[in-house]
């Protein structure tokens, strides 16, 4: 359904929602299966509500997806916005609505896994098996892999899948001190098997504090006296190892025993927030959510730090986290929750706002790797908003361009630039067909009429959904050609034309009313450059492979007994002029038209 098409729900929805109390309470969204597909608190429902159906300008494109599919509404009234909070975490519970932050804790039961076979490996695993003996389970991935890092350090264990019953060279970890290489022969399988039992004990203890320093030296002393100079080696590079372990942690560890770092990156509408626990003065776990829909931090966390602690057994005392609001509510909830106070801290300080950049250096590298786009090209993405004065950010732009020669081979050439970057598997290319020669504006019309026919009718997926953007190669001329089959299609999307100087290079963004200048704003003015030249390049390159191709069939002409329809057959067939001439005649025959006699002609004309 287009934006013109649900007009009237929109009406009747806000018509509904004019007439709501000004109390505190919980609203629920449903479509017109009757599903509930969202759910929000509101200090006063009227105002709230309101917001969905009278303002879809203002609205991220996540809030207007949700706002299209709602068929009705339906509240439950609170006698404080506390009660208002408390039901909305039950009923969200309860029906995991689709357009509600849903975190999903993927990362199930981790192990730390003991390999049985003759020399024994130490790894992480998500599940067990007959394979190995298994520590476990532990709910945080990332203490499992740690420790495991941990154990590989301070017993100088394998990292690799050697056969060590035979000598073979050692690798790097040996000649840097991480690895007493069994490969080499540098260690018993007595002595090896010893020090497995050592590191799974060090496992089982699960805290490097309890290791005594004071016991391994006394043991490594013992040992070089009775001469074991190698068990002693073995024993000093252990208790070095535990010691710069034990360093490392206290760059992490920090002043207040229990609490967790909050800190969100964002890319327009995406987001990455980022969760570093501490538990006993030391760090426990890091985890990170990527979430849509959202254009800052306050509305992110509205609803996220209710969905992260709803299931939350373990909740800190202190909370740090990277935004100024008001946490009030959330406060009061979890320390009810927790029978202990829980404080938001946006921090001042040194020590905690180093956690705070530590985790939000996290959110970004993570963000990073999940778009796969930079700052950049998100950053011309929001210039190219503000300078159009659009709603949203385009994340989704088709734009399109006309190609022929002097009206022959009449093409058009259709590309798409998703989250800023050319998104190849969407280009489209078409033929004109309803007249012929040369005429751009009914080209344009054309094309777009046939895109929008398909968003319609038709089942290409890439068809299937609007753009937040089009732009034409062309000015105002262009533009109007286009409006009326917009109109005519309901179609609701931002349009404009993109404007070359003299020189052929890109000058201005055109509209119906005149032109917007871009050479000043630099990011905005080189993705436009980027789309109008890949957009011109795709379009002329499908005219430029017509023309040849056309040429080549031309060649065919001069045959004895070629005609057009012949011509054509041949190249449908084969695909080039180079496949014809390697054909042999029982090949040629095969195509429908060509007789022996033909085929023979064009065997000697290519001979020839």
């Amino acid at each position: 359904m287009n934006r013109y098409a649900n007009a009237e729900k929109l009406k009747e929805l806000k018509l509904k929602a004019n007439r709501l109390p000004l109390d505190p309470g919980v609203y629920i969204m449903k479509n017109n299966k009757g599903e509930i597909i969202y759910i929000g608190k509101a200090k006063a429902l009227k105002n709230r509500v309101t917001q969905y159906f009278g303002s879809g300008n203002q609205h991220t494109e996540k809030v207007m997806r949700m706002v299209s599919n709602v068929d009705d509404f339906e509240y439950i009234i609170c006698d404080s916005e506390f009660e208002a909070l408390i039901l909305e975490n039950s009923l969200i519970k309860q029906n995991k609505p689709k357009y509600n932050i849903l975190l999903k804790d993927d990362k199930g039961y981790s192990y730390v896994k003991i390999s049985k076979e003759k020399w024994p490996r130490i790894s992480t695993a998500k599940m067990t098996d007959k394979s190995g003996e298994y520590i476990g389970p532990f709910n945080s991935g990332f203490i499992v892999k740690e420790t495991v890092a941990e154990a590989k350090k301070i017993f100088k264990l394998p990292d690799c899948n050697r056969n060590f019953d035979t000598i073979s060279k050692p690798c790097l970890n040996f000649h840097i001190g991480l690895c007493e290489a069994p490969c080499k022969g540098k260690i018993s399988h007595s002595d090896y098997m010893e020090t497995i039992e050592a590191a799974k004990e060090f496992i089982k203890r699960g805290d490097i504090e309890g290791i005594s320093i004071e016991s391994l030296e006394e043991k490594m002393l013992n040992a070089a006296e009775n001469l074991q100079f190698e068990t002693a080696a073995r024993l000093r590079d252990r208790i070095n190892a535990i010691k710069k372990i034990r360093e490392k942690q206290k760059v992490v560890r920090i002043s207040h025993k229990s609490q967790d770092v909050i800190a969100t990156a964002l890319l327009g509408e995406k987001a990455c927030v980022a969760v570093i626990s501490f538990r006993n003065y030391r760090l426990n776990d890091k985890q990170h959510y990527f979430v849509e829909g959202f254009l800052d931090k306050a509305a992110v966390y509205s609803e996220f730090l209710q969905q992260y602690y709803l299931e939350k057994a373990d909740i800190p005392t202190r909370i740090l986290i990277d935004c100024e609001n008001d946490y009030s509510l959330t406060e009061k909830w979890l320390t009810e929750k927790s029978g202990h106070k829980v404080s938001f801290i946006v921090p001042k300080s040194a020590e905690p706002l180093k956690l705070l950049e530590m985790c939000l250096n996290n959110a970004a590298e993570n963000l990073s790797e999940k778009t796969e786009q930079t700052g950049r090209e998100m950053s011309a993405l929001n210039e190219l908003r503000t300078l159009l004065g659009l709603s949203t950010t385009p994340s989704y732009i088709e734009s399109y361009d006309i190609s022929n020669t002097a009206g022959s081979e009449n093409v058009a050439g259709m590309i798409v630039f998703k989250d800023g970057k050319p998104y190849k598997p969407a280009y489209k290319r078409f033929k004109i067909k309803s007249f012929i020669g040369q005429d751009d504006y009914r080209s344009m019309a054309e094309v777009l009429e046939r895109r929008f026919t398909e968003y319609e009718e038709g089942t290409d997926p890439y068809f299937k959904n609007l753009p937040d953007l089009i732009l034409l190669d062309g000015a105002k001329g262009q533009i109007n050609a286009v409006i009326p089959v917009m109109q005519k299609y309901g179609i609701d999307v931002p349009i404009f034309g993109m404007v070359k100087d003299s020189k052929h290079r890109t000058r201005a963004i055109a509209t119906t009313g005149g032109d917007i200048s871009i050479k000043s704003n630099r990011r905005c003015f080189t993705l436009i450059t980027k789309i109008q030249d890949e957009v011109h390049r795709f379009a002329i390159g499908y005219h430029k492979k017509l023309q040849s191709k056309n040429m080549l069939k031309s060649e065919l002409l001069e045959i004895e007994g070629v005609g057009k329809a012949k011509a054509e057959a041949l190249f449908k067939h084969f695909g080039s002029i180079k496949k014809i001439k390697a054909a042999d005649i029982s090949q040629l025959t095969v195509v429908k038209g060509i007789s022996e006699a033909i085929a023979n002609n064009i065997k000697n004309y290519f001979i020839n």
